[in-house]
């Protein structure tokens, strides 16, 4: 091992790429502490700084057709660099994806609720619409689905507009008295 530390770092990185264990643990121990106090440099977190240092070892390591064009040092420093640059763009998506995640959490649940509320109150409308009588729930639909004036209506059916007006009030009133405690319960659940 002690020949070893007498080589440049050139001559082992070249020993490296014949499969030279020993040479890797000779590059190792002269870049694993520099390296990591320049990834604490650009990363707060240690473990991390620590992770990224050995992920560059792992790829020198195990991928012996690397082409360095200049100083081993400045591929290493450089691949550093880089990988800080890639954690930190995993981390801000990560960060990205858990406050999406927090707000929907937050506000996802009522919007849900919301939309199953209405679905349901808009089911009893139709159904005690439905209940209505004939004349009355016709007369109902022309005005709240096909959006029909009161003399519009009276001129369609051939009806006086006192009628159309007295059946719409009608409408509304039993309307109102069978879906009052279903809007009391609404409205207790949206106050909570």
């Amino acid at each position: 091992m002690s020949n070893y530390r007498s080589l440049t770092d050139n001559e082992l990185f070249g020993l490296i790429q014949s499969g030279d264990k020993y040479a890797f643990e000779e590059i190792y121990e002269r870049f694993n502490g520099l390296l990591y106090i320049y990834a604490c440099k650009l990363v707060s977190d240690r473990e991390d700084a620590r992770d990224i240092v050995q992920e560059i070892f792992v790829y020198l390591w195990s991928n012996p057709n690397i082409k360095i064009k200049s100083q081993l040092s400045a591929y290493l420093y450089t691949a550093v660099r880089y990988k800080v640059f890639d954690w930190l763009d995993k981390n801000k998506s990560k960060s990205n994806y858990l406050l999406s995640l927090e707000n929907f959490i937050e506000q996802g649940n009522c919007i849900t609720d919301d939309y199953i509320r209405e679905r349901e109150f808009a089911s009893i409308i139709e159904k005690e619409v439905s209940l209505l009588p004939p004349k009355m729930r016709q007369i109902f639909e022309m005005s709240r689905q096909q959006h029909l004036s009161q003399k519009e209506i009276a001129e369609l059916l051939h009806l006086s507009d006192k009628t159309v007006k007295k059946q719409m009030s009608n409408a509304l009133k039993v309307l109102r008295l069978k879906l009052t405690s279903f809007i009391s319960l609404a409205i207790i659940l949206l106050i909570r």
